[in-house]
């Protein structure tokens, strides 16, 4: 009909491939931090000097009987993490999905 490449992309395309690339980066970002938290308590992640959730897991599992709060605060602020990045990415679905207006 004469229209452009550039024209199609910027007006038909990228509307479309924006918002689920958005809710899938958003979703990502917990799961991100879910497998950095899972390796650096396994060791295999980063490394001491460097703060981590899952290295204050992995410390605080040496003294999870005298003081059971050093396993369960970094263990509540790390779901709590991963939740709301789940969640936010399903709002955002719910927000920009053009099938449930």
């Amino acid at each position: 009909m004469g229209a452009s490449t550039s024209r199609i992309v910027l007006k038909h395309l990228l509307p479309n491939c924006l918002a689920p690339l958005l809710i899938y980066a958003t979703i990502m970002v917990g799961s991100f931090i879910g497998a950095e938290a899972t390796l650096s308590f396994l060791g295999i992640g980063l490394k001491q000097p460097v703060v981590s959730w899952g290295i204050s897991i992995s410390e605080g599992e040496r003294y999870v009987r005298v003081s059971p709060h050093m396993v369960f605060f970094p263990c509540a602020f790390l779901v709590t993490a991963v939740i709301s990045f789940v969640m936010l990415g399903e709002a955002i679905r719910e927000a920009l999905d053009p099938k449930l207006r």
